[in-house]
């Protein structure tokens, strides 16, 4: 019955759409929250820029991964696809898109809250970004589960 609605290469194309996507929606909202506070950080002290410019960032790393996977499934995509492997490829965008959606949401909350850190002890960057960077790891395992399943 499906198969008569969605081909395997809609569905390939929906699972990268998904993967980049969604892990992408994360990423803005995560930089942004991190910006928003960075931005009064700023106000205060121009001279952080550089340390608040890397927390900042660190939440844009699941759109990448995103935007990997879409990439990978796009490259998998041809004129006969069965609606298994299509089926396959759109659970291969799952992963990274979920996971990367979450992850970098809270990722900008612990880089936001690794700013506030440095605007007062500026010694702390490191501590911040390890920090935020192990908000990462579940995005990282999610980007590894994407590329398994693609096989």
């Amino acid at each position: 019955m499906w198969e008569n609605i969605f081909t395997g290469q809609l569905l390939a194309i929906f699972g990268a759409i998904i993967a980049f996507l969604v892990s992408g929606l994360g990423s803005s909202k995560g930089v942004a929250l991190a910006g928003q506070t960075g931005a009064g950080v700023l106000t205060e002290d121009p001279s952080k820029f550089g340390s608040v410019i890397i927390l900042q960032a660190l939440p844009s790393t699941q759109a990448i991964y995103g935007f990997v996977i879409a990439f990978l499934i796009i490259g998998k995509i041809n004129g006969a696809m069965a609606f298994e492997e299509g089926f396959r490829l759109f659970l291969a965008g799952l992963p990274v898109g979920i996971i990367g959606f979450i992850s970098a949401i809270y990722q900008g909350r612990v880089a936001a809250s690794g700013i506030q850190l440095i605007s007062k002890r500026p010694e702390a960057i490191g501590s911040a970004i390890t920090l935020a960077l192990m908000v990462e790891m579940f995005a990282i395992l999610s980007l590894i589960i994407s590329i398994l399943i693609i096989g």
